[in-house]
């Protein structure tokens, strides 16, 4: 069947709480305003973070990944996060600028157990700011600083169901199309995808940090 808009579809939150009950009290009691010595431990363990922003054109979730504890507090209602190279797009930063609305997804391979941090995000060029954050001599362009409203970690479900840790069941990417490939099919072979595949590990290495 389709999954169109219907009989069926859920429209207001009593259906909702209807549907799925009240929370249980481990779920409320998680949730706090700040960064607590428990949570801190967790974030300086993830190399990993999906960072949702929200802008006019939209929401967008863009995966943030960088040694383990690259996101820093810098107290406990303060984090920040380099802004590492990418490729110029600067969704996320385009929509910070608009909106501060922001929130940090960690992930920490091994553990089941990811943090949510929902808060309101900025950008700053300060030099001695970018500067703290520089690997190999080189410094981020901007650092997002995130004003924590609420911390708290989800349950390990999602983790165990989707088996995500278990190398034994990761995908073999010579089933899946490489960026070259995607790249060639959108732009209408415009791009040489075989040419792109093959520099693409030189051209990152240089441009890493």
């Amino acid at each position: 069947m389709t999954p169109e808009a219907d009989a069926y579809t859920i429209t207001s939150i009593d259906a909702l709480e209807a549907l799925y009950g009240t929370p249980g009290k481990a779920s409320l009691v998680k949730v706090t305003d700040r960064v607590i010595p428990e949570y801190a431990k967790l974030i300086d363990a993830s190399p990993f973070v999906a960072l949702a922003t929200i802008g006019p054109e939209g929401i967008d979730c863009s995966p943030r990944g960088d040694r383990p504890g690259f996101v820093r507090i810098h107290d406990e209602k303060t984090l920040t996060m380099p802004d590492r190279r990418g490729n110029n797009r600067a969704d996320s930063l385009r929509n910070i600028v608009r909106d501060e609305r922001a929130a940090f997804l960690f992930l920490i391979p091994g553990s089941g157990t990811t943090l949510r941090v929902n808060g309101r995000a900025r950008l700053s060029i300060d030099p001695e700011l970018c500067a703290s954050f520089a690997i190999d001599e080189a410094a981020p362009r901007s650092v997002i600083v995130l004003s924590v409203d609420e911390v708290y970690f989800q349950c390990a479900r999602a983790i165990v169901r989707s088996d995500l840790w278990n190398g034994a069941k990761h995908a073999n990417p010579e089933n899946l199309p490489t960026p070259g490939q995607i790249l060639q099919a959108t732009s209408r072979r415009e791009i040489d995808g075989e040419a792109y595949d093959r520099e693409w590990p030189d051209r990152a290495q240089k441009t890493m940090w």
